[in-house]
């Protein structure tokens, strides 16, 4: 019989703290999740208050809260697969084929645009999502893990090419977390990719939506403060779904295996930590100056320009380093024989993108004042 060339071997070399980490983090990070929630419910909103403001379990769980996750993934889920935009092919894989997405995550995002303003329109009460949010999250993290244990149980259906390299080591609690199968897909219909942008990060920008009604309903108007949170985070959304054939060159779909790690992490805790800004605005107004507003607003806009330059960079050079734009930056060959940018945008700092992500993170908390 000849052996098979793609065979993935076993890794026996582990991130996150290995087995520890990867027993413990499915643990406490959804708890951090329901206590950071909670603290920005909290009378003082302060991380460093005792006793901490636990929420009793009655406030956890609302069938109502499970219908609408269940439904909103289920809307998204029909978006993907309408015929809409265009078709990309990934990266290759380790048997040198290429997998098809498409991309149409920004016409997802228009059409739940319309459909939100239908809703407000006919004077549904987005607001009241304020108000489930601490069950909304626990129904986002129990579908995390149901789906993470269905990801890990097929995985073993899945042939040796379609594993990932790093969850692969033969620890059960490890590959749980870290992700077996590389692109496990029900059909045409790709898992990972699907989760990557669709429900968790559109389901942001409706969640801080849902902040601003509630401070309506308040207050009589939103303010200047939840405005702008709205506004630098709706671009950031927008940005990623207008520029979503860019994830198929990440590390997350070329690398990474899908497993609870990404499941949680797009299900769970983008929506409802990336939001804590705007929750946090409506029990904790704050009034912005004019003129603290529009240095927030350039600090802003200097974090987006340095993120989307360095990572349109990166991915038009991982796509095909001969384009004409980054045929002349220097580079450094790696001892698994890839070659990294060391000029251009990646020589001016290690890791440019994530400055922007700094600098953006930043200004979209100073809204919030000091605590």
């Amino acid at each position: 019989m000849k052996s098979n060339k793609y065979k993935p071997k076993q890794h026996t070399e582990m991130e996150f703290g290995g087995t520890l980490g990867a027993g413990s983090i499915p643990v406490f990070l959804p708890l951090l999740v329901l206590y950071l929630l909670s603290v920005c419910r909290s009378p003082s909103g302060a991380l460093q208050q005792w006793p901490p403001p636990l929420p009793h379990s009655s406030f956890l769980w609302d069938p109502v809260a499970t219908v609408i996750v269940v439904g909103w993934i289920g809307f998204q889920s029909a978006l993907y697969l309408l015929p809409w935009g265009q078709v990309s092919e990934g990266l290759p894989l380790r048997d040198g084929s290429r997998l098809k997405y498409p991309i149409n995550g920004f016409h997802a995002l228009c059409a739940t645009a319309v459909l939100l303003c239908v809703c407000v329109c006919l004077g549904m009460p987005l607001g009241f999502l304020f108000d489930l949010m601490l069950p909304l999250a626990t129904s986002a993290i129990t579908v995390s893990f149901i789906l993470s244990f269905y990801l890990y149980l097929r995985s073993f259906c899945a042939r040796d090419t379609h594993l990932a390299l790093g969850g692969n080591t033969g620890n059960p609690l490890y590959d749980f977390f870290m992700g077996r199968e590389l692109n496990p897909r029900l059909g045409s219909f790709d898992l990972k990719f699907f989760c990557e942008l669709r429900p968790g990060l559109i389901g942001w920008v409706v969640l801080n939506l849902a902040m601003l009604m509630k401070e309506v309903e308040l207050r009589g108007f939103p303010s200047l403060s939840m405005l702008l949170v709205n506004g630098f985070q709706l671009l950031y959304v927008t940005d990623a779904l207008w520029n979503e054939e860019a994830v198929l060159t990440t590390m997350d779909i070329v690398h990474d295996g899908f497993g609870f790690m990404l499941a949680f992490g797009d299900l769970a805790w983008v929506p409802f930590t990336y939001s804590l800004q705007a929750s946090f605005l409506v029990v904790h107004p704050h009034d912005l100056g004019s003129l603290a507003a529009l240095g927030i607003v350039a600090l802003n806009g200097v974090g987006y320009y340095i993120f989307r330059k360095s990572n349109s960079q990166k991915n038009q050079f991982r796509r095909d380093p001969s384009h004409r734009s980054v045929a002349g930056l220097e580079t450094l060959s790696t001892a698994a024989g890839k070659r990294l940018l060391v000029s251009g945008w990646w020589g001016f700092v290690r890791h440019p993108n994530y400055l922007g992500d700094i600098l953006m993170a930043l200004a979209w908390s100073l809204p919030c004042g000091e605590r």
